[in-house]
């Protein structure tokens, strides 16, 4: 369907809803289709093709809401859907906080992304490409056994409006390929590991040969894991385990948090969260990012900013229900889906890159942890204090020597977010990015 027909849908039904009854109402629809493949011991397990769609509508008798989504688009079910929408928001108890934005609020002149390739991918692609990911990772020396590789591809229309005048449409895609593997036997232990690949457009993604090879490389880097003793220690964490420290961030300063005054950093606003050498920055606009959109959910403007700058907490991640908690500006970051009212969150998302490179990072280093893996969900959000089983390889003066299982590494983000540093090995790769960091005087339990 053309995004003038899906906008013409959500036309009629805010039309209809307020006919119905209710004050004000936004919807959003949302269409896909998408390929995906499972390739496993040099077959093909899985091959699924899904095309369809889901249509959301919010309706807001004074302060309650109620939102109501559904599949059909009959002009039945449409009906029903605005009946059941509108019942409900008469019965729910108030919230003082919801609200569509004001008209003047919304954003203008919005940019146009680069976040949809024209080219639609086949199966049969899909297939070759994990058929040759899966080889190169067999082909790897001491791996005996695959979990498989799995491509896909995906494009979807979305499209949004409000009685507020807010009207967005638009289109995206995304790509992806991955492949894990197991090294060892039962005998002398078995490990596993994978590698992945996400992109908007289809050729960005990494070469499969790449993908499988990796995969198999670091499952057969593991084998032969040893335990260690506990005492404090430098802890580098791999790009991809880094990736972590930024979530945490991001989690710890959502508008909602802040507001029930749930996180570790309520209070941290305007101060040095990090050293002063620390920058995240988020850009909503990048070309091609994984999480790029022009506006947010809520049709008020977005922009590049530095969450943390020199080290200073600039700001929190508010949609309009969390600002007003807050009685705060709003800051462009709501989220929504078909099923629920509009959230906050945050769109591309990365952590600088110092000066050092990882070798470098490491080379004072007389004993410590390199961790490539992170176990488990031992962090809490309140007090800040993080647990973690950790996998990687021991560090003995400035070089890594053999593997490390059965650890856990612990501290608290308040004093890890204090002492990271990061490398110079940066690559924007997944959305929310980070480059190998380091992090000193943090707990390991060991032996």
């Amino acid at each position: 369907m053309s995004q003038p027909d899906l906008l013409n849908i959500l036309s009629d039904l805010i039309t209809d809803a307020k006919k119905a009854g209710a004050d004000a109402a936004d919807a959003i629809v949302v269409d896909g289709t998408s390929v995906s493949v499972t390739y496993r011991l040099g077959k093909l397990e899985q091959l699924e093709g899904a095309e369809g769609g889901d249509i959301g509508l919010r309706v807001l008798i004074g302060k309650r809401q109620a939102i109501v989504s559904s599949a059909d688009r009959s002009r039945e079910a449409l009906k029903e859907l605005v009946e059941r929408a509108v019942a409900m928001a008469r019965t729910v108890p108030e919230d003082p906080f919801c609200g569509l934005a004001a008209p003047e609020q919304l954003a203008k002149n919005l940019p146009v992304l680069d976040i949809c390739d024209d080219q639609d991918v086949t199966a049969a692609t899909l297939i070759e490409q994990a058929k040759a990911c899966e080889a190169a990772a067999l082909a790897v020396k001491g791996v005996t056994n695959s979990e498989g590789a799995s491509a896909s591809w995906g494009k979807s229309q979305v499209a949004m409006a409000a009685s507020n005048g807010f009207v967005r449409a638009y289109s995206s895609s995304g790509s992806s390929l991955s492949a894990s593997v197991i090294a060892g036997d039962s005998d002398k232990g078995m490990e596993t590991d994978y590698d992945y690949s996400a992109a908007v457009y289809f050729a960005d993604l990494k070469r499969p040969e790449k993908i499988g090879a990796t995969a198999g490389e670091r499952a057969v880097r593991k084998l032969g894991g040893r335990k260690v003793s506990s005492r404090k220690v430098p802890v580098i964490f791999d790009a991809r385990a880094a990736r972590g420290m930024v979530s945490h961030l991001l989690g710890a300063i959502n508008g909602s948090s802040v507001a029930r005054g749930t996180t570790f950093l309520k209070d941290a606003m305007n101060t040095g969260v990090f050293a002063d050498h620390i920058n995240i920055f988020e850009d909503p606009h990048r070309n091609r990012g994984l999480r790029s959109k022009p506006c947010d959910a809520e049709g008020l403007a977005n922009k590049r900013r530095a969450l943390i700058d020199k080290g200073v907490l600039t700001t929190w991640i508010l949609d309009l229900r969390s600002a007003r908690q807050l009685n705060l500006a709003p800051t462009g970051h709501a989220t929504r889906g078909t099923g629920g009212p509009p959230s906050p969150g945050t769109t591309n998302v990365w952590l600088e890159a110092g000066a050092l490179s990882p070798t470098a990072l490491m080379d004072d280093i007389k004993d410590g942890l390199f961790v490539t893996d992170l176990v488990g969900q031992g962090v809490n959000s309140v007090t800040g204090d993080y647990s973690r089983g950790a996998v990687g390889f021991w560090i003995e003066n400035g070089k890594l020597t053999y593997p490390v299982h059965e650890v856990t590494i612990a501290g608290n983000l308040k004093d890890m977010f204090k002492h990271l540093t990061p490398a110079n090995d940066l690559d924007l790769l997944y959305g929310i990015d980070a480059p190998t960091v380091r992090i000193d005087g943090m707990t390991l339990a060991g032996t």
